[in-house]
């Protein structure tokens, strides 16, 4: 049942059409959409729920079951408002299922919701959740209605429509008596195991006899004895409706496991059970049963997923035939109204398709189809290749064709609907139907020629969830084997016969008060849309005006910093480039002369211009124009006298112009510092400093040369390999060096794009003198920065007590202890041991070497069995040779006290493994207390007492405590359950400032270092700032706001909870972004302990359901590399489909969606995935596939997956792969190698180990199987 929970497939024609690539909601949360052609509801996924929405639906299409339940008023059931009374009876479980079915029936929506449903069952977030089986589901819920309508005239529902009974006889074949036993049945449970069809099975189970002899007699009553007898069963009663429950499971003895039964098994659409019954003499009407519903089970026997096939008994929906059976042969001439029309002129035949609708009006996404019906071709596959996508010929034939309702429908421009005229929701549908016939019962005749519907006796529907598809009822075999079949069958006695009221009628029977709620949602729902609508073409557009801005190195800088020449303009983008141009003017009373409109992007060198509007008659939409697109006003020809050069391949790079250092005081950096884009001349380590500089992409070396006022002889060189993974200009800490290469006099010549020179990159420039220096010398091609090398070295200080006091700051021992990054710190301490002559005062004694703060205070003791670099130990630091044992690697260095005292503070080591109880015990131990009745809290960074230590059972490094961590031992029981306890860890952002700078004041406050986590190929910065407890009742933005009281997180300013992203870290990975400020905690599935990752945005952000949130990469021409990610916020609510991606990104990069090449990557297998557009023809014989979502399978794109993508103008390289994915394959073959040897397997950190041996039973953990149950009041 889990194949597909969390992915609803989207139905053809469901969503409403029109663009809405670019579209920012508001503030407005996005209304659900109508219904699809089917005019059927379907109902959503909870996230476990399609065997409720199978079983559901089946029991909405048993037209009886229906009206029985609509039956029962208030004056029976009691009233929803009353639930919460003490005293109240109210029978919430049909009141509930009463107003589903009016919602499936007459809210006009694309699915339902049985939140409320379900809710009313007593189920929570597991239930939802969790996997069960729909006939198990059946009788239970079945047997919660029958005691829901205790007392009530429906209390014998289930048991007239349902109930049967089969008597078991046994017959002694010595005396002949006969013992009968009588059993009643709600469902036949019917064998699939070596049978063949459910004729088969059914004779097996009523006709063939057992027989017991031998060894297997019968202790006969009357005989006293063992005798020899047959058994057998027949049906004694047959309900109206017979469901046939399917054993597909089994269990297999020999290998101790369930399986699927996946074999042929069929099965009739109208059966006769005569032969299967007790009684035989009545009409063959009373033993001829129908089809009408079919559950369908897809997947294994430990998950799957449940839709069903339904016979649309009442015709409620709009069944129309499949392509298949539409087609004919493609004439040259159709007739269209007594008209002649030519098939090969498209204008002429959509004018007399429109012209003969009632309501001169089409749905935009029914057109295609249409034209299908009409002329037996699909659109695109007769005129596409010459005329584009319909809607794009629509567009150019906006002098014929006009959209109304929204963009949703199009008419003639000669001869526009009314404007009041709207599309009519399935209740005042079926309303206006039931008023036209029995107005004009003579009309009926017409209305059917003039429709010319397909007429089929039998319409069957696949519901699926939220997703309603016409089938036809041949479709029904393809059910019958495999791991996508047939589950449970409905039948229903062939002589019950519909009213023809009730055809076509989805008001018949239903309660009034019910009909004015379904028509009081569908009020608010087309307000809600329309509302929406409104908003969602609204774009807000940012306006660079030419007078603010000046040319300088390739890239648009404003004037003055105080005025950055932005204007922003808020426009619809179903209006047209003209239109915009016409309210620019207005804004701009004193504009003179010519007006051009260009797209730009805000570059790290600078703004820089591409593409120009020049088409009037455009829209903005078809332009590319969307939220937050850049526009630079200008004549079109020079800026401040100076001409521009425009287009992706003058883009300007901001470099790091990396020079020597002549000043003895900037000799003593100790890193190369961010550059600030300005120029400003920065320290960048020894003997270096650096600046920020911007070029034209398409500007040579030597211009750059020039441009920095360099002689010709001067040297330029790029950073290294080694030297950018050192992350420093003038080597790493504690001595070394790093290298770059010269560039050769041939790349003088090259520009900047084509030696694939990115924003950032550094570039050292270097006269020849400046070799004479020791801190520079080039070898060859290669230049080398090399740092002193008097650094590596380590000051241990011992510090000699007499009378329990320490003594005077003179009478201290210091030693300088010569030390590398690979030193073990055993033989730090051995070294410093020797160099202050301590062997015989500390022989015997245990010591340790221990870090000092600034504050005087020792830090726990380093793990002596590390080398310096791995315990974090920095060279030319002081460590205090102390008295007391060195933890080990395994274990851990606590301080605690008792109570709330900090100043009593103690000393312990355990072992990481160690449970919280177990340390909690050590604690008590040490300090000699007793008890239960004391639990762990942990102690800040600022000495106050935070949040306890809630699971007791968890180890301390499943708890993630470390070396130095101060717990507080408090009297008193665990803070009672019902609110969550969530971790909570705070995400630098390396390119956000203010990240930056909290990152460095939480450093200085409190030592810690940060975390580095791979995820989704990136790498994610990750610090522990806390833990809060808060309700689930409480909201997300209540969450926010808890969370920037911690502590930690106090030097971090935000103007509101808006601006702070919230991620759902799963293995310290972020995984998700939770959404909506107002919904509950419950409501996001937290569960406690859950780890939430916190990170710092520069503006407001609210995403909704269905935008995801992308690193996007561009690929460097030329180059097996990309430029630094940037983060991409995509509407994917209406449209997942490639083409919307890829018109996201062109808007985003300022190019056109027919050059983009796209790829997902995949961290895990170092490799990338096309993203292809899937509507493509393959072959000439096979169909276009529909166009797939890529939030499903086998994308399933999600929040901070990253994108690749290639300009397929400037790069022809369409390989994705770097030299560093490469690598990574071939380690991943190694790897399988080795582990198809069977000697040795990988571990989590990449290294070869031994195998484990392989335990018995299946090695994929499930979860535990938990029994179903509906919670039902007591009404007797």
């Amino acid at each position: 049942m889990f194949g597909n929970l969390f992915e609803e497939e989207e139905e053809i024609g469901a969503s409403p059409p029109g663009p809405v690539a670019g579209r920012v909601s508001k503030g407005a949360e996005e209304p659900p959409p109508p219904r699809g052609q089917s005019a059927l509801s379907g109902i959503r996924n909870q996230g476990g729920t399609c065997y409720l929405n199978s079983l559901i639906q089946t029991l909405l299409f048993t037209p009886e079951f229906r009206e029985e339940l609509f039956s029962l008023g208030e004056d029976a059931l009691g009233a929803l408002e009353d639930k919460d009374k003490p005293e109240a009876k109210v029978r919430v479980i049909p009141l509930e299922l009463q107003r589903l079915f009016a919602r499936l029936l007459l809210v006009n929506q694309q699915s339902a919701t049985t939140a409320d449903l379900t809710d009313s069952f007593g189920w929570t977030n597991n239930e939802e959740t969790s996997q069960h089986d729909v006939q198990e589901l059946n009788r239970i819920l079945f047997s919660a209605l029958e005691h829901s309508l205790v007392g009530t005239s429906g209390s014998t529902l289930i048991h007239r429509l349902y109930h049967g009974t089969t008597v078991n006889n046994i017959v002694c074949r010595e005396c002949g008596k006969v013992s009968q036993r009588q059993e009643d049945f709600l469902d036949l449970t019917v064998c699939v195991c070596g049978m063949c069809s459910l004729e088969e099975a059914l004779w097996d189970m009523f006709v063939e006899e057992e027989l017991f002899e031998g060894n297997n007699l019968y202790c006969c009553a009357q005989c006293d004895r063992l005798v020899t007898a047959a058994k057998s069963a027949k049906l004694r009663k047959l309900p109206p409706f017979m469901t046939m429950s399917l054993l597909r499971f089994s269990f297999d003895f020999t290998k101790c496991e369930r399986y699927k039964e996946t074999g042929r098994y069929t099965f009739p659409l109208n059966i006769n059970l005569r032969p299967f019954c007790e009684q035989t003499d009545g009409e063959d009407s009373d033993y001829s049963y129908e089809l009408f519903s079919v559950i369908i089970h897809k997947g294994g026997c430990y998950g799957g997923h449940y839709h069903v096939y339904i016979r649309d008994i009442d015709q409620l929906g709009q069944w129309e035939p499949t392509a298949e059976e539409t087609k004919s042969k493609t004439q040259k001439k159709v007739t269209v109204s007594g008209t002649k029309l030519d098939t090969d002129d498209p204008l002429s035949l959509l004018t007399a398709i429109i012209a003969q609708e009632s309501s001169k009006s089409v749905l935009l996404d029914q057109l295609g189809q249409k034209l299908m019906d009409k002329t037996g071709c699909s659109w695109s596959k007769k005129f596409r290749k010459q005329y584009g996508p319909i809607g794009k010929f629509l567009q150019s034939h906006n002098d014929v064709f006009i959209l109304v309702s929204n963009g949703s429908r199009v008419a003639l421009k000669a001869n526009p609907p009314s404007p009041l005229s709207e599309i009519p929701s399935p209740a005042e549908q079926a309303h206006t139907t039931e008023q036209s016939s029995s107005l004009d019962p003579g009309t009926e005749q017409t209305q059917t020629n003039t429709r010319q519907e397909p007429q089929q006796e039998n319409h069957w529907f696949d519901l699926n969830d939220s997703a309603v598809t016409p089938i036809k009822e041949s479709d029904i075999e393809k059910q019958f084997q495999g791991k996508e079949s047939a589950y449970m069958l409905f039948y229903r006695k062939t002589k019950l016969h519909r009213p023809s009221g009730a055809l076509k009628n989805p008001l018949y029977k239903v309660p009034p008060h019910l009909v004015e709620m379904a028509q009081e949602e569908n009020r608010i729902l087309q307000n809600r849309r329309e509302e929406f609508d409104d908003t969602s073409n609204s774009v807000e557009l940012r306006l660079h005006l030419a007078p603010s801005y000046r040319l300088d190195n390739g890239a648009l800088q404003p004037i003055s910093k105080e005025q950055d020449g932005v204007t922003t303009l808020s426009f619809d983008r179903r209006k047209t480039v003209g239109d915009m141009r016409l309210a620019i003017y207005q804004m701009q009373e004193l504009w003179e002369g010519d007006m051009a409109l260009t797209v730009a992007k805000s570059l790290p060198a600078g703004l820089h211009l591409y593409n120009t509007l020049e088409d009037d008659s455009l829209s903005l939409y078809t332009a590319g124009i969307y939220t937050n697109s850049d526009l630079f006003v200008w004549n079109g020809r020079e800026v401040c006298g100076a001409t521009l050069l425009t287009g992706a391949q003058w883009e300007p790079v901001l470099l790091t112009v990396v020079r020597p250092s002549l000043d003895d005081e900037e000799m003593v950096g100790n890193g190369v510092g961010d550059g600030d884009g300005d120029g400003t001349i920065q320290n960048g380590g020894p003997g270096v400093k650096k600046e920020a500089r911007g070029f034209a992409g398409g500007a040579t070396l030597r211009e750059v040369r020039d441009a920095l006022g360099e002689p010709q002889e001067s040297l330029l060189c790029q950073e290294h390999a080694a030297g950018k993974r050192g992350g420093h200009a003038g080597g790493g800490e504690g001595g070394g060096a790093s290298g770059w290469k010269v560039f050769p006099p041939e790349d003088m010549q090259r520009t900047l794009k084509e030696l694939a020179l990115k924003d950032g990159d550094a570039l050292l420039v270097l006269e020849p003198q400046t070799f004479e220096s020791s801190v520079f010398s080039l070898s060859g091609d290669v230049v080398t920065v090399t740092t002193p090398s008097d650094c590596r070295w380590l000051q241990v200080e011992f510090r000699p007590t007499r009378g329990g006091m320490q003594v005077e700051e003179e009478e201290r021992k210091r030693a300088k202890v010569p030390a590398s990054g690979n030193m073990l710190l055993c033989e730090v301490k051995q070294r410093a041991i020797e160099e202050l002559q301590l062997k015989e005062q500390l022989a015997g004694v245990e010591c340790c070497l221990r870090q000092v703060d600034r504050s005087g205070k020792h830090l726990p003791p380093v793990c002596e069995e590390l080398s310096v670099r791995e315990a974090g130990v920095r060279l030319m630091t002081a460590l205090t040779l102390c008295p007391g044992r060195a933890p080990k690697a395994s274990q851990l260095f606590l301080h605690f006290s008792v109570s709330t005292v900090p100043s009593a503070d103690m000393e312990i080591i355990v072992e990481q493994t160690c449970t919280v109880m177990a340390c909690l015990r050590a604690m008590l131990d040490a300090v000699g207390l007793e008890g239960h009745g004391w639990h762990l809290r942990r102690l800040d960074w600022c000495e106050e007492v935070g949040e306890p230590l809630m699971d007791e059972d968890a180890s301390l490094s499943e708890l993630k405590i470390s070396s130095g961590d101060a717990f507080v031992i408090t009297e008193g029981k665990l803070p009672p359950k019902g609110f969550l306890k969530l971790s909570v860890w705070l995400r630098l952002d390396p390119g956000n400032n203010s990240a930056a700078s909290t990152k460095s004041d939480f450093d200085r406050a409190s030592g810690d270092s940060c975390k580095d986590i791979k995820a989704g190929g990136f790498s994610v910065a990750l610090r522990a700032v806390g833990d809060v407890e808060i309700p689930d009742e409480a909201t997300l933005e209540d969450l926010k706001s808890q969370v920037l009281t911690l502590p930690s997180l106090q030097s971090v300013c935000v103007p509101t909870p808006a601006f702070l992203r919230v991620w759902q870290l799963e293995d310290r990975r972020p995984a998700r972004i939770l959404r909506g400020q107002q919904v509950t905690l419950r409501k996001l599935r937290l569960a406690n302990s859950t780890d939430l990752c916190v990170q710092q945005l520069l503006k407001e952000e609210d995403l909704g359901p269905k935008e995801v949130l992308l690193r996007v990469q561009m690929g460097v021409p030329g180059e097996r590399c990309y430029y630094p990610p940037e983060e991409l916020v995509w509407d994917a609510s209406r449209d997942s489909s490639p083409s919307s991606l890829r018109s996201a990104l062109a808007a985003h990069y300022g190019l056109s969606p027919d050059t983009l090449l796209l790829a997902k990557h995949q961290p895990d297998k170092h490799a990338w995935d096309a993203i292809s557009s899937w509507s493509q023809q393959v072959s000439k014989r096979k169909k276009k596939k529909k166009m797939e979502s890529l939030l499903a399978a086998p994308l399933h794109l999600k929040d901070g997956d990253t994108i690749g993508i290639k300009n397929l103008l400037l790069d022809g390289n369409r390989e994705f792969c770097t030299l560093e994915d490469e690598q990574g394959q071939q380690r991943l073959r190694e790897q399988a190698e080795q582990r198809r040897k069977g000697g040795l397997c990988v571990s989590s950190d990449g290294a070869l180990a031994a195998k484990p041996e392989k335990k018995a039973g299946p090695s994929k953990s499930r979860k535990p199987e938990v029994a179903l149950s509906i919670n039902v009041g007591t009404f007797r």
